[in-house]
């Protein structure tokens, strides 16, 4: 039997490490053996993931990167692939408060900056994210991005309007993307989920939903 851990001595990179899916992510590619670089907006949050990273012997270092911001982000991932000699592995995790998107709503009570709030963020971070790796990963022939959506991707329930939209536009991001580096030894894969209920964005949901029924 072949214990040597998956992802022994790849290097992967979690944009939005400080949050639930986040951190679990990068708990679980640390354990396969992986250096993980946690990035996201607050520091003490991804801290305390490291932290729990290196007690358990794995490997973790920490940066402040806005995800929307696209020179920042170029230079952090020039800075890990200077480094670690390269990136193996991309996870975009980033996205806004459930209620920044007014999930729970149907669409006709959506407000415009509501519906497009998931758009000019999630899409956004990820493409930037996505093509800054890319470039790397071009060079040195290898290397896989991932893309994380959910079922509204095709619409089954209502109050999802916004975040359907973005995650559409992901899942179709990720096979125009593939179809372009694919050929040069990059892959590009989305994962599309069910509710993780235990993630912060399906609990504020169900909070608004109960709040709207009046459910204590």
């Amino acid at each position: 039997m072949n214990s040597i851990p998956i992802l022994k001595g790849k290097q992967a990179v979690i944009f939005g490490a400080g949050g639930s899916i986040g951190a679990a992510v990068a708990k679980e590619f640390a354990a396969e053996g992986a250096r993980v670089f946690l990035a996201g907006r607050t520091k003490a949050s991804l801290e305390t993931v490291a932290e729990q990273i290196r007690a358990v012997g794995g490997e973790a270092q920490t940066a402040v990167v806005d995800a929307l911001d696209d020179n920042g982000v170029n230079r952090y991932l020039d800075d890990v692939a200077k480094q670690a000699g390269k990136i193996d592995i991309l996870v975009d995790l980033t996205g806004p408060l459930a209620s920044e998107y007014g999930n729970g709503k149907v669409a006709v009570d959506l407000a415009v900056d509501e519906f497009m709030a998931a758009l000019t963020t999630i899409v956004r971070s990820h493409f930037i994210t996505a093509r800054a790796a890319a470039r790397h990963m071009i060079k040195q022939k290898s290397g896989v991005i991932i893309f994380v959506t959910g079922s509204p991707a095709r619409p089954h329930v209502p109050g999802a309007t916004a975040i359907g939209a973005a995650f559409s536009a992901i899942e179709n991001l990720t096979g125009n993307l593939a179809f372009e580096v694919s050929p040069l030894g990059v892959r590009v894969v989305c994962l599309r989920t069910v509710a993780n209920v235990d993630s912060r964005p399906i609990q504020q949901t169900m909070e608004f939903v109960a709040a709207r029924m009046n459910i204590t």
